[in-house]
């Protein structure tokens, strides 16, 4: 992980606790997994390995009216069929962006451990 990036991230989701628990919620499900990177940027954190695989974002930044106060995305090789995404767009050959707006930390379950573990793997 690259050096100050927790302190970003905790930045970037100041005064936005559900986001901010659900970053160090998806923190602990990729230690997990393997090694990784979080870039922070003014629009988003990402978490990558040789390409990114991850995003969260807060759609309140751009969105009028947004449906949850974070959104997960995640990067996967073919389309997932989840009515939990809110949306899924296929940007390029063998990319399939998946949206999840998440409205607890506690929506962090298994079903999206394993969608993270793809694309992860995809990385």
């Amino acid at each position: 992980m690259t050096a100050g990036s927790d302190e970003a991230a905790e930045r970037f989701f100041a005064g936005h606790a559900d986001a901010l628990e659900t970053y160090r919620t998806v923190r602990e499900i990729l230690d997990g997994v393997g090694a990784y990177e979080v870039r922070v940027t003014k629009s988003q954190v990402t978490f990558r390995r040789a390409k990114s695989f991850a995003w969260l974002w807060l759609p309140g930044r751009w969105l009028r009216d947004p449906g949850a106060e974070v959104v997960l995305s995640v990067a996967l090789g073919e389309r997932d069929p989840s009515p939990r995404f809110k949306q899924g767009v296929n940007p390029s050959a063998g990319v399939w962006m998946h949206h999840l707006e998440v409205h607890t930390p506690d929506d962090l379950d298994r079903e999206v451990e394993g969608w993270l573990r793809r694309a992860y793997g995809r990385a």
